[in-house]
Formats: structure tokens, C-alpha cells, sequence
């Protein structure tokens, strides 16, 4: 199992963070998403790492901005 800490910019209420958990939630060999509004954390739990630029892009999908990894 991977974790990957992310931040995302531009989240303000709930159906954003619902918006990002599914985008993300369907990128391939990802099994958990969290997503914690007030910091703009989200959480990946995947099989194997996965390529930033898929979350990204997945974030991005949803609408919002990846602002950067830990």
C-alpha cells in the first residue's frame, strides 16, 4: 500500500469535496480517498505510488487546483 498527502486549492463546502473524492476515486489502483475541507488535505491510499500528474489531473477534472505534495 501507497499514501500520498496532496493539497487542494479552491474547496469551499461539501459538494466540493465530494466532487475531488470521486474524480480521484476513479483513478486506476487508487482504493481510499479522504478529503478534509478546512486544510484542503487530501489523502490517497493506492495498491502501488501513483503519478501525480493522474491526481492532478483528476483533481482538476473536478474543478479545483493540486497546490502540491508531501
Amino acid at each position: 500500500m501507497s499514501t500520498a498527502t496532496y493539497t487542494v486549492k479552491g474547496m469551499t463546502c461539501g459538494h466540493c469535496v465530494s466532487s475531488v473524492k470521486e474524480e480521484v476515486a476513479e483513478v486506476a489502483g487508487v482504493t481510499s480517498v479522504e478529503v478534509d475541507l478546512a486544510s484542503g488535505a487530501l489523502t490517497v491510499v493506492s495498491e502501488s505510488p501513483v503519478d501525480q500528474a493522474r491526481i492532478s489531473a483528476a483533481v482538476e477534472e473536478a474543478g479545483y487546483e493540486l497546490a502540491g505534495a508531501s
